[in-house]
């Protein structure tokens, strides 16, 4: 292999400042769980009909709004006043 074929397979980075870690970690958690938990309501709640895709976004909009500040502050209390009290070795 040629070094020029090593570097095409390498998958590109993007490079971001650390101080963007927490609010890009708490954004990705709350976009995945929001879906998560927004298909498994609408399951439970309606089953799965021909209309399910269109309740899934309409509902996920509304639930990352909540769910995205939410993480936000979790994860910045449990890391301030949690972990910062229990010695891990």
């Amino acid at each position: 292999m040629t070094k020029s074929t090593k570097a095409a397979q390498k998958p590109a980075k993007i490079r971001i400042s650390i101080k963007f870690y927490r609010l890009i970690f708490t954004g990705l958690m709350a976009l995945l769980m929001s879906l998560i938990i927004s298909a498994a309501l609408i399951l439970v709640k309606k089953g799965y009909n021909d209309l399910f895709f269109d309740h899934l976004l309409s509902s996920w909009k509304l639930a990352f709004v909540f769910a995205w500040p939410s993480a936000y502050l979790c994860a910045y209390l449990i890391q301030t006043h949690v972990l910062s009290r229990i010695d891990f070795y």
